[in-house]
């Protein structure tokens, strides 16, 4: 399980082998806000991203499945950032907020905090899953968190059941931490996906919590392979940021 990385311009994906004549795939690129690259993901990498996959299987339903984190609907965020201009006929973008919801066990052998946890149904239904995230540093309770495409997943469970003070983000799955949490979010419904591609093109360095505003970094580099985590890895080891804790505690658990 290797993790692979180019130079952003002029990237071709490689979609992993489950995305190769499917029937349905599911991407969940980071969407989640109305402004663009490095707070989202770049058009250009998204439109490399679906290219790669058209090309695996050129008969496909693509869904674009996200749940944003703000007050602005999943579709006027599309609409802003250009989103529209780049689906052919076979690709549907989906509000995972809209969808409807199954039960995923934990497999992990030491829980967090939850021994289920709730998310699109359509995980399940379809023949190849593809997270595509954005390479961001935030600082929650004076500890780093890196967000790439494992963290990017936390757009896929319903605000219905997570939110807390909040009705645009999930607060719930911020206690007691996020690096925590995400180890529940990893033997739920990380481990279902086939492939991760970590757009680290530009990379966002926020001084709080705020995920949607920082430096920009120009790193010029895309990550992707068929492992969630060990793309995280690469990516964060190329660029220069620490290894997350949440990564080796979760790699522990895999041995």
């Amino acid at each position: 399980m290797t993790a692979n990385q180019a130079a952003a311009s002029g990237f071709v994906y490689q979609p992993p082998p489950s995305a190769h004549n499917a029937q349905r795939i599911l991407l969940k690129p980071n969407l989640g806000y109305p402004k663009p690259a490095p707070v989202t993901v770049s058009m250009p990498i998204l439109q490399a991203v679906l290219q790669g996959l058209r090309a695996a299987s050129p008969q496909a339903e693509i869904l674009i499945v996200e749940g944003v984190c703000s007050p602005m609907r999943l579709t006027d965020i599309a609409a802003k950032l250009g989103v529209y201009q780049l689906l052919d006929e076979g690709m549907q973008l989906l509000d995972a907020d809209e969808l409807p919801i199954a039960e995923y066990p934990n497999i992990s052998k030491q829980l967090i905090r939850y021994e289920t946890m709730w998310a699109p149904a359509l995980l399940q239904e379809v023949d190849c899953r593809i997270s595509l995230g954005t390479l961001k540093r935030t600082n929650l309770k004076g500890e780093v968190l890196i967000s790439a495409s494992l963290k990017n997943l936390y757009g896929l469970f319903p605000r219905a059941k997570y939110k807390a003070r909040s009705s645009n983000s999930r607060g719930q799955l911020h206690r007691p931490s996020v690096p925590a949490i995400l180890q529940d979010v990893y033997f739920s419904i990380g481990h279902l996906f086939d492939g991760a591609v970590v757009d680290a093109d530009q990379r966002l360095v926020s001084p709080d919590w705020q995920p949607d505003r920082g430096q920009t970094i120009q790193s010029g580099r895309v990550f992707w392979g068929d492992n969630l985590l060990e793309v995280d890895r690469k990516a964060c080891q190329i660029v220069g940021e620490a290894i997350p804790s949440y990564l080796e505690s979760i790699q522990k658990l895999l041995c």
